[in-house]
C-alpha cells in the first residue's frame, strides 16, 4: 500500500465564524486491533511505566492486524486563521493533527496511518499527535472512545470537549481543545473529577509527539540543570551529560566522540553540537526518558532546524512542573519501534508536559468528589530557533555570536507597532525596534553589542504600543548546583526504625501503585509495634475497604478513632470517621454510618464528602428538607462537587423548588457539559455506554432511589458484547429485590445467568454486593460465582475467589474460563502445582480452540519442568493454535532449537510477522540469533566455514518481520566469537582477529532492561581473548566471572524495586532465588569450561538442565562441548 497524506476536509459552508468547529469522518489506512481475549487478565506483578501494570477489569488485546485497510474514523475538527487541529474521539480523544496554517508545518507529529503497537496498558497504542494520559501513564482508555461535545463561547472561541470515566477506577476525566479568534495558540482545558467516595491517586501527562531528525532539538528552560529517569532512579546533568545515563557513557563521548561501532545509520549528527548534548535527538542511541528537575519556568518545546519551525508548551509551573522528553533512540532498536508504529511517517520524540506530577510514576491525591481544573497551551514558532523564554503571548530566543546579539520573537496574537528593546547592564539601550508582531511573521534581528558581552549582560523587553509589557527576559548566571542523588529503595518493614517512616513508606507504595512491594506490610509492622497507631490503622482500614473487606475495615477505623479520641473527643482529623461512615453504609448499618459521617463534618477537610454521605442517607429516609440542607453544606466547602449538585437537583424537584433546581442544573452543565447525571436530569437521555449507565444507577442507589435506578438500568443496551450486560441484569434484579419485586428479580436473575460471559470483569464494590446477593438468591447460577471470583481475585482475596470459581466450575463444567482461572489461582495463590495442572487440562478440554489457554498451560508446564520433548508434540498437534499467537510461535522456535531441529525453527521465524510488547522486546530476536548461531555451528562441525559464516553474519541482521532490533548495549560476543572462528576456518586470520577483538572489547550486557557487568556473554569474550593469544587476560576474566557466579549463588535474591519490566513474573509466580541459582550454576559451568576444567563444566551444565530442562543456553553449551571441545574450553 502506497501511503499519502490523508486529506483534511474543508470546513462546511455553515461554518462562518472566526473559529470553525465541526464533526466529519476521515478515512485513514488502519491496522485494526484484533478482538480482545475473553479470559480475564490478572497481571498482578506486571510493571508498567514504573508502577503497577494491573490491567483488570479491561479486556486485553495482544495482536494487531498485519495488513492495513481504509477505515473511516469519527473526527472532530477545529480551526481559526492560524491553526488547524483534528481530534480522534474514538482513540481516547487524542489530538491527531496540529498544523500551523501560516507555513504548513505540523507542529505535532501527524500520522497518516493508524498503526497501533502493543504499548498501551491493555494493548493497542498509537504514536503521534497529543495523547492525554491520566490517571496513569499511558491512559488506560487510550484506545477507547470518549464522549464528544462542541461548545461555542461568547467571544467567538470554540471548544471540542472529550469526556470519559476511567475504566479502572471510574474517575471522570474531561479535556477540551479550544481555539480563540485571532490567537495562534491551542488551549487545552482539563477538568478531572473524582466521582467516587474514596481518595484516589492520579497523574496527568500530555504526550505531544514531534517529527525528528539529526537537526531536531528539544528545549527546556535555561534553569534546568538536571534531569531524572523514571522514579528518579537515575539522574544526569542537562543538557550536557557528563556520565552514564541509560547505560550510555556520554562522558566518554564528550571527549572521544561516538565510537565507530555505535554510530547511527540514520540521522548522523553533523558535528556542530556536542555528542553528549541530550537536547538533540540524534545524540541519544537507546530508549531514554528524561524529566526536568527543579525548574521555576513555565515552558518547554522543540525546534526543527531544517524546517525552521517548532513548538512551545506553556503551563503554570506551580501546578505543572512536569517537563519530559522520551525517545526510542537513534539506533536500530528505535528504528524498529518506529516501523512498528508507522509506515512512512518517520521518527518522533515526545515532549511531554505533566500537571500535578514531575515524574513517572509521581501520583497526586484526589479527594472524594474533588475536582481539579487547569489549562495547558501549545503554539507553533517559526524562524527564531529554540526559545530561551516563553509565555502565552510570545516566545523569545536570544543568542550572542561574534559580537552580535541575535533576537527572535514569535507571538501568539497581533501586536501592532510593538517595541522591542535590547539593553545591556546599566540599562544602556542598545537597540529599539518598532515592529508589527503577528503570528506567522516572526521578528528576527541582530544588533552589535560590546566586545566580551555575554547573554547574561543583556535584557530584552517587548512592549505593546500602549506600553503593556508582553515579555521581559533577563538571562541570569545559573549557579552550578550539585547533581541530586537518585531515589533509593525503601528498607524492608522490619528494618525501618520508626512508625512514622513505616506509615510514610506504606503510603508512598500505595500512592505510587508499586507493582511488587505491598504497602500493608509496612502498616502491619507499625501496628505490631503499636496496635493503636491511628494513621496506620486508618491506612490499613482503607486497604481493607478497597478490597471489600468491610468488617476488617471497620475494626481498623474504630482503632484509629480510639487512639485519636483517647484524650480528645474532637480529633483534628476527621478522615477515620468519614471512612467508617462509608464502611458502615456498605454493611447496611445506616444509623451508625450517619453518626460517623456527622462526626466527620467537624473537620473542614471532610465536610463536603461527609455532608454528601449524610444527604444520600437523608434521601433514602425521605428526609428531603434535611437532605437539601446537608447538600448545601457540602457545596459550601466544595462548590464543584458534581454529585452533590446533581443530587440537590433531585431533592429540589422533590421539594417542588423547580426554579432553583433548573438554575443549579444549568450551572452544573456550564461547569461540565458532559456530566452524565446532569445531562440525564436535563434531557432524560442516558449514556450509550453501559458502564456509564451503571455509574449513574449507582449514584441514584446510594440515595435509596432504587426505582429511578431501575428505570435507568432497564434502558441499558442489551445488544452489546462488551461484558456489561450480565452486570446490568444482575443490578436490575438487585434493585427489584430492594423494592420488594422478588418475582421480577428472579426472572431477571435467570436471564443474567444465561447471557454471554465474555469480557464480564466486574470491579466496583457495588458489583461485589450485587453478586453476593445474586448467589444467595440463586445457588444454581454458575455465572455469578465466576464474576464475583474475578472481582475478588483482582482484589487479592485469593481463597474466596478460588472457592467461588470452584463453585462455578461444579455448576457448569463446560465453562473453560473458570477452570483456567483456577489453574492460575492454584499455582500463584495456593502454590499447588498439581491442582493447577489438572485444572488447566480441564480448561483445554472445555475450550480446545482457546490459544491463550493453550499458551498458559504450556508456560505452566515449562515452569514445572516439562521437557522440550514432552512439550513439542503438543505444539505440533495444535499447530493452528500456535499460528494465532506470537508467544506460542516463539516457544515453538525455541522447542525446535532445543530438540536440534534448527531448519524448522528458521522456517517459523521467516514466515511470521511478530509484534513485540514494549518492555518485553527481544524474544523473537533472541531466537533469530540463536537459530542462526546453531545453524552456523552445525556447518562448522561439517567443515563448511563458508556456510557457517553466512549464518553467523545473518544472526547480526534483524529482519523487519521480527518487529524488533538489537539494543545498542546488548552484547553479541557469542556471534562475534563464532564469526571469528568461521573466518579462521576460511583462512582469513585478519578478519578472524577483528571479530575476536570486537568480542573481547565489548563492555557489559543489556539484560532485563539494565546493563550488567557479567552475563552469559562474558564467557565468549574470554574465548575470544584466548584466540587472540591473550591467555592471561582471558583467565583473569574467567576467574572474575567465576567469583561473580559464586557470589551470585550465595546472594539473597530480591525483586528489583525500580524495575520497569518483569516479564518472568508476568503470568505465573516466579522463584527468583531458584532462577538466580540456575543462572549462577550456568555461569560457573562456563567459567570452568573456559578455564579448562571440562569435567566440572560439563557436570555443572548437566546440573543446570536437570533443574531447568528448557534452559536454552545450557542445551546449546552441552552440544558445543560435544562438537567443539577445543573451541569452548582451554586451547589444546
Amino acid at each position: 500500500m502506497i501511503l499519502k497524506q490523508f486529506e483534511l476536509p474543508n470546513a462546511p459552508s455553515d461554518q462562518t465564524g472566526p473559529v470553525k468547529a465541526w464533526s466529519e469522518p476521515v478515512t485513514i489506512p488502519t491496522y485494526l486491533p484484533l478482538p480482545p481475549d475473553k479470559n480475564p487478565m490478572f497481571l498482578e506483578k506486571r510493571v508498567y511505566q514504573g508502577s503497577s501494570g494491573r490491567v483488570y477489569p479491561l479486556p486485553f488485546i495482544d495482536r494487531i492486524a498485519t495488513e492495513a485497510v481504509d477505515h473511516s474514523w469519527q473526527a472532530a475538527h477545529i480551526e481559526n486563521e492560524f491553526l488547524r487541529v483534528m481530534v480522534l474521539p474514538e482513540i481516547g480523544g487524542r489530538i491527531h493533527v496540529g498544523m500551523d496554517k501560516t507555513n504548513g508545518y505540523d507542529f505535532f507529529y501527524r500520522q497518516n496511518v493508524i498503526k497501533p503497537a502493543l504499548v498501551g496498558l491493555a494493548g493497542p497504542w498509537i504514536s503521534g499527535g497529543v495523547e492525554f494520559n491520566w490517571p496513569q501513564h499511558h491512559r488506560p482508555a487510550t484506545f477507547m472512545p470518549v464522549e464528544l461535545l462542541f461548545e461555542e463561547h461568547g467571544d467567538g472561541s470554540r471548544t471540542i470537549w472529550c469526556s470519559d470515566h476511567d475504566p479502572v477506577n471510574r474517575l471522570k476525566g474531561m479535556h477540551g481543545i479550544c481555539l480563540h479568534p485571532g490567537k495562534a495558540y491551542l488551549e487545552l482545558k482539563v477538568r478531572l473529577y473524582n466521582r467516587t467516595p474514596f481518595t484516589q491517586t492520579f497523574l496527568w501527562w500530555a504526550n505531544a509527539a514531534v517529527h525528528v531528525h539529526e537537526l531536531y532539538q528539544s528545549f527546556f528552560p535555561p534553569d534546568v540543570q538536571h534531569v531524572a529517569d523514571h522514579a528518579k532512579r537515575a539522574v544526569s546533568r542537562f543538557p550536557l551529560c557528563d556520565g552514564l545515563y541509560y547505560g550510555v557513557d556520554y562522558g566518554t563521548r564528550s571527549k572521544n566522540g561516538v565510537p565507530v561501532d555505535e554510530q547511527p545509520k540514520k540521522f548522523i549528527p553533523p558535528g556542530n553540537y556536542a555528542p553528549n548534548d541530550l537536547s538533540w535527538y540524534a545524540n541519544i542511541p537507546v530508549p531514554t526518558s528524561y524529566m526536568a528537575l527543579d525548574s521555576s519556568e513555565d515552558f518547554l518545546g522543540g525546534y526543527d532546524h531544517k524546517r525552521r519551525a517548532g513548538m512551545v508548551h506553556v503551563a503554570d509551573h506551580h501546578i505543572a512542573p512536569g517537563k519530559k522528553q522520551w525517545t526510542w533512540g537513534n539506533h536500530e532498536f528505535g528504528y524498529a519501534w518506529d516501523r512498528n508504529l508507522t509506515d512512512e511517517d518517520g521518527h518522533y520524540v515526545e515532549l511531554i508536559a505533566g500537571v500535578f506530577t514531575d515524574n513517572q510514576p509521581d501520583f497526586s491525591f484526589l479527594g472524594p468528589w474533588e475536582t481539579r481544573a487547569f489549562n495547558q497551551y501549545w503554539y507553533p514558532i517559526q524562524e527564531i530557533g529554540p526559545a530561551r523564554w516563553a509565555n502565552l503571548d510570545a516566545a523569545l530566543s536570544l543568542r550572542v555570536m561574534d559580537g552580535k546579539a541575535l533576537v527572535g520573537i514569535c507571538t501568539t496574537h497581533a501586536f501592532r507597532h510593538a517595541r522591542v528593546l535590547l539593553t545591556t547592564k546599566g540599562l544602556e539601550v542598545r537597540r529599539v525596534w518598532v515592529f508589527d508582531l503577528v503570528p506567522g511573521k516572526p521578528f528576527v534581528e541582530t544588533s552589535e553589542i560590546p566586545p566580551h558581552c555575554l547573554d547574561t549582560d543583556l535584557e530584552v523587553v517587548v512592549e505593546s504600543n500602549d506600553g503593556r509589557e508582553i515579555l521581559r527576559y533577563t538571562p541570569r548566571p545559573i549557579p552550578d548546583r550539585p547533581l541530586p542523588p537518585p531515589a533509593t529503595e525503601p528498607l524492608l518493614p522490619e528494618e525501618i526504625q520508626s512508625n512514622d517512616d513505616l506509615y510514610v513508606t506504606g503510603l508512598h507504595l500505595d500512592q505510587y501503585r508499586h507493582a511488587t512491594r505491598a504497602p500493608d506490610a509496612y502498616w502491619r509492622e507499625a501496628l505490631r509495634r503499636d496496635p493503636g497507631d491511628s494513621r496506620c490503622n486508618n491506612a490499613l482500614g482503607m486497604w481493607h475497604l478497597r478490597r471489600g473487606e468491610f468488617e476488617a475495615a471497620e475494626e481498623d477505623f474504630r482503632r484509629a478513632i480510639g487512639r485519636l479520641t483517647q484524650r480528645n473527643p474532637n480529633p483534628c482529623d476527621g478522615e477515620p470517621y468519614y471512612n467508617l461512615g462509608i464502611t458502615l453504609r456498605y454493611l447496611g448499618r445506616e444509623k451508625e454510618a450517619y453518626d460517623a459521617f456527622y462526626k466527620a463534618t467537624w473537620n473542614a477537610a471532610w465536610q463536603s464528602a461527609a455532608f454528601l454521605g449524610l444527604a444520600e442517607l437523608d434521601v433514602k429516609r425521605n428526609h428531603w428538607d434535611t437532605a437539601i440542607r446537608h447538600l448545601r453544606n457540602s457545596l459550601w466547602t466544595n462548590s464543584e462537587n458534581s454529585n452533590a449538585r446533581n443530587l440537590a437537583v433531585v431533592v429540589l424537584r422533590a421539594l417542588g423548588q423547580e426554579a432553583e433546581a433548573a438554575r443549579l442544573l444549568e450551572e452544573t452543565l456550564s461547569l461540565d457539559p458532559l456530566d452524565c447525571w446532569a445531562r440525564y436530569l436535563k434531557t432524560n437521555s442516558q449514556p450509550t455506554d453501559n458502564q456509564l449507565v451503571l455509574d449513574l444507577a449507582f449514584d441514584y442507589a446510594r440515595g435509596g432511589l432504587f426505582r429511578e435506578a431501575i428505570e435507568i438500568v432497564k434502558r441499558a443496551n442489551r445488544n452489546v458484547n462488551d461484558g456489561s450486560v450480565p452486570i446490568v441484569l444482575y443490578a436490575l434484579a438487585h434493585f427489584d429485590r430492594l423494592i420488594g419485586d422478588t418475582r421480577g428479580a428472579d426472572k431477571i436473575s435467570l436471564e443474567a445467568a444465561q447471557v454471554s460471559p465474555d469480557y464480564c470483569f466486574p470491579s466496583r464494590l457495588e458489583e461485589l454486593i450485587i453478586l453476593r446477593a445474586a448467589i444467595a438468591a440463586n445457588p444454581h447460577d454458575a455465572r455469578a460465582p465466576y464474576y464475583l471470583g474475578n472481582l475478588l481475585y483482582d482484589r487479592r482475596r485469593y481463597r474466596e475467589a478460588i472457592s467461588l470459581w470452584e463453585q462455578s466450575a461444579r455448576l457448569d463444567p463446560s465453562f473453560s474460563v473458570a477452570w483456567r482461572n483456577l489453574g492460575i489461582g492454584y499455582f500463584n495463590a495456593m502454590g499447588d502445582a498439581d491442582l493447577a495442572r489438572s485444572n488447566f487440562d480441564k480448561a483445554i478440554e472445555a475450550a480446545p480452540t482457546d490459544a491463550r489457554v493453550f499458551y498458559e498451560r504450556d508456560q505452566l508446564w515449562k515452569r514445572l519442568g516439562e521437557s522440550p520433548h514432552r512439550r513439542l508434540p503438543e505444539f505440533e498437534e495444535h499447530d493452528e493454535l500456535v499460528s494465532l499467537r506470537d508467544d506460542l510461535s516463539v516457544e515453538l522456535v525455541s522447542l525446535y532449537n532445543q530438540t536440534r531441529r534448527h531448519n524448522e525453527a528458521l522456517k517459523v521465524l521467516e514466515q511470521r510477522r511478530f509484534q513485540p510488547w514494549e518492555g518485553g522486546e527481544g524474544l523473537a530476536l533472541a531466537q533469530h540469533v540463536r537459530t542462526h548461531i546453531l545453524l552456523g555451528k552445525h556447518e562448522l562441525s561439517r567443515g563448511n566455514a563458508t556456510g557457517a559464516r553466512h549464518f553467523f553474519e545473518t544472526a547480526l541482521k534483524a529482519p523487519e518481520n521480527l518487529g524488533e532490533a538489537k539494543h545498542l548495549l546488548a552484547d553479541y560476543s557469542d556471534v562475534y566469537f563464532w564469526l571469528g572462528t568461521a573466518f579462521q576456518g576460511l583462512g582469513d586470520d585478519a578478519a578472524a582477529c577483528q571479530w575476536w577483538e570486537r568480542a573481547a572489547h565489548h563492555e557489559g550486557d543489556f539484560e532485563e532492561m539494565s546493563v550488567k557487568e557479567f552475563s552469559e556473554m562474558t564467557y565468549y569474550k574470554a574465548l575470544a581473548l584466548k584466540r587472540l593469544n591473550r591467555t592471561r587476560d582471558a583467565e583473569e576474566l574467567l576467574r572474575a566471572l567465576l567469583a561473580h557466579a559464586e557470589a551470585l549463588a550465595k546472594q539473597e535474591t530480591k525483586i528489583d524495586y525500580f524495575a520497569t519490566s518483569l516479564p518472568a513474573m508476568l503470568l505465573f509466580n516466579d522463584d527468583p532465588q531458584r532462577r538466580n541459582m540456575v543462572t549462577a550454576l550456568f555461569l560457573q559451568a562456563q567459567a570452568y569450561l573456559g578455564l579448562g576444567d571440562r569435567v566440572k563444566g560439563q557436570r555443572l551444565t548437566t546440573q543446570v538442565l536437570e533443574l531447568d530442562g528448557n534452559h536454552p543456553l545450557a542445551a546449546d553449551l552441552l552440544s558445543d562441548i560435544e562438537l567443539f571441545s577445543s573451541a569452548v574450553s582451554a586451547p589444546d
